[in-house]
């Protein structure tokens, strides 16, 4: 940044870094600033969008790590992020410009912070927070609840892109998953292609979303109209039979299983095969069959949709009459059927029809969810009523045969008219003034469960039976959901059509009417003309989808409150004891009515104050978390649908009453609801006030103000007095004893969590309570003496251990300096405390002050102040922004210790090592002034006991350990040898010699595992195997035995050998488990079975060590354990120390670590090294050289099966843990030509020179090494059985694992067989079975009879691995699979020809329960034929 002092014709003169001097001013782009004065310092920043100035510092700081990727070749992750800097250039260039419309502007607002966060996630940078606009948020203005609520968002947020940037990556469906989980609400797109099947007659396809578990419909049905001919009866809707199911919402996604279901009803005559139409009576509705298929994955996202791809849904007919319609929904067959196209869509119907108007047009039916929609938006308006025909039970009476039943339903009014149009069947369908039931024949107990929507008769067939139901009952309510069983009324046919004989009559079974008809039962003469009929029963069930219809006499009184305004009082009162799930349902209607009345008694307060309840209840209730997703219904409410004027003068009105009265003290019951919905009470308030402004042009303005200033000084009046309420009387006190006893139990509690203990995370945001907990000790000083003390304790305590569990994750960088700055500020007030309370010698508390200092030196050497290793635009911001805490604490440490007095030596030589780490942090000022109290320290000792031999001994020992850790530098020993003498600068210079070849991952060894290295290296490198190893040593120094153990500082109870060596082994134990080493945990578990067996009698621990073991034999056969590659490193030249000069180390790489990435972090440890690429020993040139050199590349454990598994059929799990553990011996090897060269053939003369590495103990250890050669026919030999094993273990995996892919064993197989790919061993024949090399080796007929026996055996693997691939081979691979098939049959008749046959025993594998490889057995003969050192003998043939 250049700061123009003056300009003069074309120059400028200026200061850059403070210096001076002119330049050209066409050099310069000169920008618009602001300067803000912070005393006598201005601060400049630039005038540009703040947007702007993020995404130039974001740019800035993803070049430099863009070239770190290229330099460590890191191909993909480069590319991927030099595309987001392409964008991130672009955007800001169109941001810029200036010339958006604030839409777009707001659109690309958005898509460039979601491009920071998300490339700030995958580069491993700081989260950042934002508020609702997109705009950084700034701490300093945000709560730190908010605050930590906006990490949480952000996180989840780019969690949940970072979902969907990875499934776009591999499929495009799948992104519609993680799409479809973040919607609340789904649709289902269906488009009916055909349906397949001859009926002969018309038909009726009704068509819904069903639930097989709970055997209940989901939406309501979809009806298509089959003509006798095979098409759509109306013949426009060819091609155009689309539907949309929604109002789905998460809990139906959440269902285990969904079926789209079609059930088919025949409509025509009673039996297909009468033939005399004019006899047969027409028009009948009869069960035919049902189509079904399971759509879970497609309407969950886990299949692919594509609205082209049909589907077919399998049909099964009717049978027998017997079988109902919703009985056959579990039996399909694949002979006939309906084909449709499917798609889940995200969003409700209005969303949908925006973003997919090529699929939902205004042809396309919607069908919506039998119940509401988990939100109810405003204008989603519905008034429906399902009304499901369930099953009856009718009596045959005097007939021989059971009647044919047709149930007809019509929807009449009070005089019994029929209501025309009122009936819907499905969607899609018109509206009919009648219901006809499905028929089956002669059946006495149908069961229909057809469900249709309340919106025909033969004259010359009589009705035998009716029966009714109430849709709205006499309160005005809507007739209840559930299942109603009808009374069945009997008589004259013409009297069941008349609406007054049977209106008086009870309609239901039910208790309260069982009376009635009991004794209409036993009256002789019936009423009306009907009796009723005991034999029969009919039931139906009813489910009410409707915002105007409720089932509640309260709600439905508030409604409509204009038809009884004397209720009006009453029901306002008792709104909130009505359900809540009722009022979320008709939340508009009610706000409205509630405003309604507000605006229709404008001119008086008469129901002022109960409108204003009614409205606080309906907003607390919605705080619900139960209902809290109605918060967005109510926001649309208030900026769409709420509309009255006047209402923010009478809210205000009642909310000032409300404030006064609580100020004065008086009791105001419902004030703490008022304040919890103040929010929305401002919302509405302001709303209105728009409104009005809007329609008056502005009207009373000032009065509105007035009104609004005097309702801030009530709130502040209220916050006054509850102040002034706090600190009178005993109601501090007893606040205080509250605050202080519930802190103290956080603390205590949190002091005894895990680390990872999930409840940290709920104390996160609780900081600053701590603060103000001990303001209120300071208010009142009176407070007794043993309060301070053992709060503070527990608190110094408490805050040192969140400091070291890291309750945040390391990303959240604002968060964590938040609660670093809260911590700062509470030790500094908490110093002070000390300093006037617990300095006097009467008063000195010893651990106190321990616990403080060793507080601020957790605070002072945590990780997130630790600036020196951040990125520079990253220590830029934090110093902006928070400054540097490690300088003021560190401060206040060195006066805190000046102040001690005499009391210094109490601290001496414990404070010597937390001190030395302070100054260890490289930060000048902090060492300049902390480093003076060693020799405060110095001369305290001296002082009290003539010498500092304490002081010396710790200083030793400490600086071993932290400059072994990674502390210390140059400058730091040159600030100690100032002062220090020749014996500390010596030492340290041995330490930083021996540091720069440690890991930073040693931190907390010991020099004396810089000795182990050289006897045993055993670097722990966060391996817990390794840890395990270590205390393993340690446990057998001890015995089963009851003697006591040395008081130990990490045991600090006595406890025998026994106690300590059992407890050794549990840790051992869950390290081995954590490292993957069962093996060695097995071990354990079965010495300590035998001591709780044999000696101590626990059957208890017996059993739990039991079933542990077996949960590590599990593991081992059914965890996948990744093989780690080991290196050979090679330190060679003088440079380097004396125990690490020209000598070369096993290392072992981690779970798939590769060894470019081993080699960077190596070379990245010695910055001077030199990297040789070469495999061989170098010469004595580099040996003797004055400069490092390393050599590194990657060597092959040579596998050692322990003796118990030597020729054995053992599981290839356990096989392969030995390939790359208990290994001692490792191999290199490197192709050499030697004699002549043949063009034509080069493995004819290709050598193999291998060299062996071999530790002094198994890996880890010091390495000794020599060479071997290998020839061209043993490397033949070697290469075919490894090739031979390949394809047995590929076969073995394959056959255990129907989900492995198909395309590894396609490579492998199709390498070998055919011929253009040269996979295979035709080279071999070229070379070693001819005539002249036959004369000139006679020594190598054996191996090549081995080589011979192996390439024999090749055949029936291959033929195992290609049938099994014919198996598992989709169909679009076939032509591949043929022409392999086709290869293998001319290479087999060629190689059985010239070798001879083979073949494998034949084995069922279904037959066996054990996890058996069927060719595990034939592994040893194969594999001892390429010359297998597992000490099994060679097998030619195996037995057949």
């Amino acid at each position: 940044t250049v700061h123009i002092q003056e300009s003069c014709e074309g120059e400028g003169f200026c200061d850059i870094a403070l210096t001076f001097g002119a330049f050209p001013a066409s050099f310069i782009v000169l920008k618009e600033v602001t300067i803000e004065k912070r005393g006598d310092e201005e601060i400049i920043t630039s005038a540009e969008m703040p947007l702007v100035k993020e995404v130039t510092t974001t740019l800035r700081e993803w070049g430099s790590i863009w070239k770190q990727l290229y330099v460590s070749s890191k191909k993909e992750r480069f590319s991927q992020v030099q595309r987001l800097m392409w964008d991130l250039m672009e955007w800001r260039s169109q941001l810029l410009s200036g010339t958006l419309p604030s839409d777009e502007f707001k659109e690309l607002k958005q898509k460039v912070t979601s491009k920071i966060d998300y490339g700030n996630k995958i580069l491993e940078l700081d989260v950042v927070v934002r508020d609702a606009d997109g705009n950084i948020l700034d701490p300093e203005r945000a709560s730190v609840i908010s605050l930590f609520r906006a990490h949480e968002d952000a996180t989840a947020k780019i969690t949940e892109r970072i979902k969907e940037e990875q499934s776009n990556v591999q499929l495009d469906h799948s992104g519609v998953s993680a799409r479809i989980q973040s919607s609340p609400t789904h649709s289902l797109y269906v488009f009916v292609r055909n349906f397949v099947c001859r009926i002969g007659e018309d038909s009726e396809l009704f068509m819904s979303l069903y639930d097989p578990i709970k055997q209940t419909n989901i939406s309501e049905n979809y009806l298509v109209r089959w003509g006798d001919k095979g098409l759509p009866k109306d013949i426009e809707m060819l091609n155009s039979l689309k539907v949309v199911f929604t109002d789905l919402g998460n809990k139906d996604l959440g269902r285990e299983k969904i079926y789209l279901i079609c059930q088919i009803v025949r409509v025509g005559r009673m039996d297909l095969k009468d033939t005399n139409h004019k006899k047969c009576t027409m028009g009948l509705r009869r069960p035919f069959g049902v189509a079904v298929m399971d759509i879970s994955d497609i309407i969950k996202g886990k299949t692919e949709c594509d609205e082209e791809k049909q589907y077919f849904i399998p049909f099964h007919p009717v049978i027998a009459e017997n079988d109902f319609l919703h009985t056959l929904l579990n039996k399909v067959t694949t002979s006939r059927g309906l084909w449709v196209t499917m798609k889940a869509l995200v969003g409700d119907i209005v969303q949908i029809r925006k973003e997919y108007p090529h699929l939902v047009d205004r042809s396309t039916v919607v069908a919506r969810k039998l119940g509401f929609p988990e939100i109810i938006m405003p204008g989603d308006i519905r008034n429906d009523i399902y009304l499901t025909l369930h099953s009856g039970d009718f009596d045959k009476y005097n007939k021989t045969t059971q009647k044919n039943v047709e149930v007809i339903m019509l929807v009449c009014d009070e005089e019994g008219k029929v209501v025309p149009n009122s009936i819907c069947l499905g969607a899609g369908d018109r509206p009919v003034n009648e219901y006809r039931s499905v028929i089956y024949y002669q059946i006495k107990q149908p069961r229909w469960m057809e469900t249709f929507k309340v919106r025909t008769k033969d004259k010359s067939e009589r009705n035998f039976a009716m029966a009714f139901v109430r849709l709205m009952k006499e309160d005005g309510t809507v007739l209840r959901d559930g299942i109603h069983e009808l009374t069945v009324f009997k008589g004259d046919s013409k009297r069941m059509e008349e609406v007054s004989s049977y209106l008086s009559l009870p309609s239901e079974r039910s208790h309260s009417d069982s009376h009635k008809a009991a004794t209409l039962m036993r009256s002789s003469s019936s009423v009306g003309g009907l009796s009723v009929s005991s034999r029969d029963t009919l039931t139906i069930a009813t489910l009410v989808c409707s915002t105007k219809l409720t089932q509640n006499v309260g709600l439905l009184g508030l409604l409509k409150w204009r038809t009884r305004p004397e209720m009006l009082k009453q029901n306002l009162q008792e709104l909130k004891l009505i359900d809540g799930e009722e009022v979320v349902k008709f939340l508009q209607d009610t706000l409205d009515a509630l405003f309604n009345i507000m605006m229709e008694h404008s001119q008086t307060d008469d129901y002022d104050i109960l409108v204003f309840d009614a409205l606080i209840y309906i907003i607390g209730l919605i705080a619900d978390r139960k209902f809290q997703h109605f918060n967005t219904v109510l926001e649309a409410y208030i900026k769409q649908h709420f509309s009255a004027t006047l209402a923010y003068k009478k809210l205000m009105s009642v909310l000032k009453t409300y404030l006064d009265v609580s100020s004065r003290g008086e009791a105001c019951e419902p004030i703490l609801r008022t304040l919890k919905a103040l929010e929305y009470i401002f919302k509405f308030i302001v709303r209105s006030r728009m409104l009005y402004s809007q329609l008056y042009e502005g009207k009373e303005q000032a009065e509105f103000e007035e009104s609004l200033k005097s309702l801030f000084e009530s709130i502040n009046n209220l916050m006054k007095t509850f102040c002034l309420f706090l600190f009178q009387g005993d109601t501090f006190q007893h606040i205080q004893d509250i605050v202080s006893s519930l802190l103290r139990t956080i603390n205590r509690t949190v002091i005894t969590m895990g680390r990872e203990h999930a409840l940290i995370v709920s104390l996160k945001p609780l900081d600053h309570l701590f603060s103000l907990s001990f303001s209120l000790f300071k208010v009142k000083h009176r407070y007794y003496y043993c309060s301070y003390l053992d709060f503070l304790m527990e608190t110094f305590l408490l805050f040192k251990d969140l400091i070291g569990k890291h309750v945040y994750p390391s990303d959240w960088v604002t968060m964590i300096m938040v609660q670093n700055r809260v911590f700062l500020q509470a030790i500094n007030t908490y110093a002070d405390t000390m300093n006037h309370k617990f300095l006097d010698n009467n008063s000195f508390e010893v651990q106190l002050w321990n616990n403080y200092f060793h507080l601020a030196v957790a605070f002072i050497t945590q990780e997130s102040l630790q600036l020196q290793h951040f990125s520079p635009t990253k220590r830029s911001k934090i110093l902006a922004k928070y400054g540097d805490m490690r300088r003021l604490i560190g401060f206040a440490i060195r006066d805190m210790w000046y102040k001690l007095g005499k009391n210094k030596i109490c601290f001496i030589p414990g404070m010597v090592g937390p001190i030395l780490e302070m100054t260890l942090i490289p930060e000048e000022e902090l060492r300049r002034a902390t480093i003076p109290i060693f020799f405060d320290m110095m001369q305290c000792e001296h002082n009290h006991s003539g010498n500092f031999r304490k002081f010396e001994n710790e200083i030793i020992l400490k600086l071993d350990h932290e400059v072994e850790g990674g502390g210390g530098d140059e400058r730091y020993m040159d600030l100690l040898e100032c002062h220090f003498v020749t014996l500390v600068t010596g030492l340290l210079e041995r330490l930083l010699d021996y540091r720069t070849v440690m890991s930073d991952d040693s931190r907390n060894n010991r020099m004396s595992c810089t000795v182990n290295l050289l006897v045993s290296p055993a670097h722990f490198m966060e391996n817990y195997t390794e840890a395990a190893y270590t205390l393993l040593l340690h446990s057998k120094l001890l015995k089963w035995s009851e003697e006591q153990c040395t008081l130990q500082l990490d045991f600090q109870t006595p406890q025998s050998q026994r106690q300590l060596k059992e407890s050794l082994y549990d840790t051992i134990i869950s390290y081995f488990d954590k490292g993957k080493m069962w093996e060695e945990a097995i071990t354990l578990c079965k010495e300590l079975a035998d001591q709780f067996e044999m000696e101590v009698f626990d059957y208890e621990l017996l059993g739990q060590k039991l079933n542990q073991q077996a949960k590590f034999y599990e593991s081992i056969m059914k965890i996948l354990r990744p093989k780690p590659d080991y290196f050979a490193v090679g330190y060679y030249g003088c440079g380097f120390p004396q125990f690490l000069r020209n000598k070369v180390f096993i290392h072992r790489g981690k779970e798939y670590e590769r060894r470019e990435d081993f080699q960077s972090q190596l070379m990245s440890q010695f910055p001077s090294a030199v990297r040789l690429n070469i495999t061989t020993m170098p010469g004595d040139d580099i040996k003797n050289s004055n400069m490092q050199y390393i050599q590194c590349f990657t060597v092959q454990p040579v596998l050692e099966i322990p003796p118990r598994l030597r020729n054995k059929p053992v599981p290839d799990q356990i096989i392969n843990f030995y390939k790359s553990n208990y290994v001692q011996r490792f191999q290199y090897s490197r192709p050499v030509r030697r004699g002549k060269v043949d063009p034509d053939n080069e493995f004819a003369s290709m050598w193999i020179e291998r060299t062996t590495f071999i530790t002094a103990y198994k890996l880890p250890g010091i390495l000794r090494w020599f060479e071997t050669t290998v020839s061209p026919l043993e490397n033949a030999i070697e290469t075919m059985g490894q090739t031979n094993e390949k394809i047995l273990t590929m076969i073995n995996q394959y056959q255990c694992d129907d989900a492995l892919p198909i395309n590894p064993l396609s490579m492998l197989l199709n390498g070998i067989v055919d011929p253009a790919v040269m996979g295979g061993f035709a080279k071999y024949e070229k070379a070693f079975f001819t005539e002249e090399y036959m004369h000139e080796h006679h020594e190598d007929r054996d191996k090549l009879m081995r080589l011979k026996d192996l390439i024999a055996w090749q055949i029936p693997l291959l033929g195992r691995g290609i049938s099994l691939h014919g198996k598992r081979v989709t169909d679009d691979l076939r032509p591949f699979h043929e022409r392999m098939e086709e290869c293998f049959k001319q290479l087999k008749k060629k190689v059985e020809k010239e070798y001879g046959v083979r073949e494998l025993p034949d084995t069922d594998e279904r037959r066996s329960t054990r996890p058996r490889s069927m060719l595990r057995s034939v592994r040893q003969s194969i594999c001892s034929l390429a010359g297998s050192e597992c000490g099994t003998p060679t097998k030619t043939h195996p037995e057949r």
